[in-house]
């Protein structure tokens, strides 16, 4: 697996990507990522981190991982999104780009990461609680299918001290885990 930044080459393959996600799982997804626009705005984005993990046999996109810096106050705030192809899953490399998007976070100067995961996903809490992020709150019925469906969202945070910014950026933290 060759993990690296989301390139504007990659717009076929990115589209390819989404369009493999199962609907259910593109539900939870804050942006409807089959609208052409917001691919694009994703493309274009020069203040966004992005990265993806691809295949090297085939040259597939199988994971996509992404920072989005908040703004005024919020600045030093980065939110995290996540998503890795259903065959890719179950083999750590969730873990492994959230922990990439984490340090390449750190090298802009962002110091605390949020992420959004739907309450249902045991997993997904797990996986990022073992990474360092923390529930802040339940946001009941927040996120609404296209059927109606309401679903609750457990916001969680990672605040990254000097310490392990340092490890984390310097590639200590796999050694300190």
């Amino acid at each position: 697996m060759n993990t690296r930044p989301l390139t504007p080459q990659d717009r076929t393959e990115l589209a390819r990507f989404f369009a493999e996600i199962p609907e259910a799982d593109r539900n939870f997804l804050k942006d409807d990522v089959q609208e052409p626009q917001v691919l694009e705005r994703w493309l274009d984005d020069e203040i966004a981190v992005r990265l993806v993990a691809v295949d090297e046999e085939g040259g597939r996109i199988v994971a996509f991982a992404a920072l989005w810096p908040g703004i005024g106050r919020s600045s030093h705030v980065a939110d995290l999104r996540l998503i890795v192809a259903h065959d890719a899953r179950r083999r750590g490399l969730g873990r492994e780009m959230a922990r990439l998007a984490l340090a390449e976070g750190l090298r802009h100067g962002w110091r605390k990461f949020t992420v959004d995961v739907p309450a249902t996903h045991q997993s997904t809490i797990n996986m990022f609680s073992e990474i360092g992020f923390r529930p802040e709150a339940l946001l009941v019925d927040h996120l609404q299918e296209p059927d109606g469906r309401m679903h609750d969202i457990v916001s969680m945070a990672h605040i990254a001290d000097d310490a392990w910014a340092e490890m984390l950026t310097t590639g200590l933290a796999d050694t300190a885990r």
